[in-house]
């Protein structure tokens, strides 16, 4: 065994290269066609709002994509898997491994010292780099994307505050801080007990201060009887920062971990209804980089074996499991989401299942 060592060594330094650069290559390729095909989308919105080129450039596409690479990540790595490792394979490379003495586990050790890598990246741009990048993303198109000019604020924004409390905010514009209409309204075992609504409302983002010159407060009694009585000069203060007001879907994307680990906590208290779409996100950022092992696990037992149908027949079959993988992801958050499922399961349930899957290949694959 002593004289084998080294040449293992070799051989982990020679499946590991041809790992990590088939991934970042397929990963090049790839960016340039999605890069080439949005410019070419984009382009008349860039060039009626006058973008210019450092923007495009610095601003967009280099804060593109990092989030782009994250997204595909699992799929990359899986077409690199199997497409090297079913090159080896027919090659009998991998034949000559296994009767030299080498054991498909040991054999699978280079594989994950390339896996561990590229999850590690991904969990770092999950978890910091991304949020910063999706930052400058937002601003640049709410600048020069038509779609995004008013903006990443629903016309109709309706926020839990408290426990009972609800905030209902229309027309809300970022550049005059301004809502067209506000409402604060109180509930008590599913029933309003009063409410507070007022027009042409001004924003202090630093106070969290709403100001008003008129203003009309509604106060129901138990047997449902309605009072109005009408005031001036709205001055009041709700737990509600400014970044509360945009799209929680997209503010949740421009969070750290460490932020949005706060923003839950915070939701929490005030018992909003969007902690679903928090905690998924939340799981995500760590379920999608650990299931690089899985995939990694999968393409290579697949691919390891020499079958009818060459190359062709191992990235068909296996690019059929990764985008099955990637729909079921989509499949399980939407019913998360809908609070049909813990957040928690429906993220980590994919993992679970393509593990099974994982650990069944092994199982067949050639020893």
């Amino acid at each position: 065994m002593k004289l084998q060592y080294p040449g293992f060594k070799i051989l982990d330094r020679y499946i590991l290269g041809k790992f990590l650069s088939t991934y970042f290559f397929a990963i090049a390729m790839i960016i340039v066609i999605v890069v080439t095909f949005d410019y070419v989308e984009k382009i008349d919105d860039f060039t009626e709002l006058k973008a210019p080129w450092k923007a495009i450039i610095l601003d967009y596409y280099l804060n593109f994509i990092p989030f782009f690479i994250n997204q595909f990540s699992g799929l990359f790595t899986f077409i690199a898997c199997i497409f090297f490792t079913s090159k080896m394979a027919y090659q009998t490379e991998i034949i000559a491994m296994l009767s030299g003495g080498m054991s498909f586990r040991r054999l699978m050790w280079p594989y994950f010292l390339g896996a561990t890598i590229i999850a590690a990246l991904s969990l770092m741009l999950s978890l910091w780099l991304i949020p910063i990048s999706q930052q400058h993303i937002v601003q640049f198109e709410a600048k020069y994307i038509k779609r995004h000019k008013n903006g990443s604020f629903d016309r109709h924004i309706y926020r839990q505050i408290a426990p009972g409390t609800f905030a209902y905010i229309r027309g809300y514009s970022e550049q005059n801080q301004q809502a067209s209409f506000f409402a604060l309204e109180h509930y008590h075992s599913g029933t309003m007990t009063c409410s507070l609504e007022a027009a042409e409302v001004k924003f202090d983002p630093e106070s969290r201060r709403w100001t008003a010159p008129r203003y009309t407060q509604r106060q129901f009694d138990e047997a449902g009887m309605e009072t109005f009585s009408q005031h001036r000069n709205l001055d009041t203060l709700i737990n509600l920062e400014v970044t509360e007001l945009g799209r929680i879907s997209e503010l949740i994307q421009t969070m750290n971990i460490v932020e949005l680990n706060e923003f839950l906590d915070q939701q929490r208290d005030k018992g909003s209804d969007e902690l679903n779409i928090i905690e998924v996100e939340r799981h995500s950022r760590y379920a999608f980089p650990l299931s690089t092992f899985i995939l990694t696990l999968i393409g290579v037992s697949l691919s390891s074996r020499k079958v009818r149908g060459g190359t062709g027949l191992h990235i068909g079959v296996g690019i059929t499991l990764c985008f099955s993988y990637i729909l079921f992801n989509r499949f399980f958050a939407e019913f998360a989401k809908s609070g049909t499922l813990p957040p928690w399961i429906a993220v980590w349930l994919p993992n679970i299942i393509y593990l099974c899957i994982a650990v069944y290949l092994y199982r067949k694959a050639p020893k």
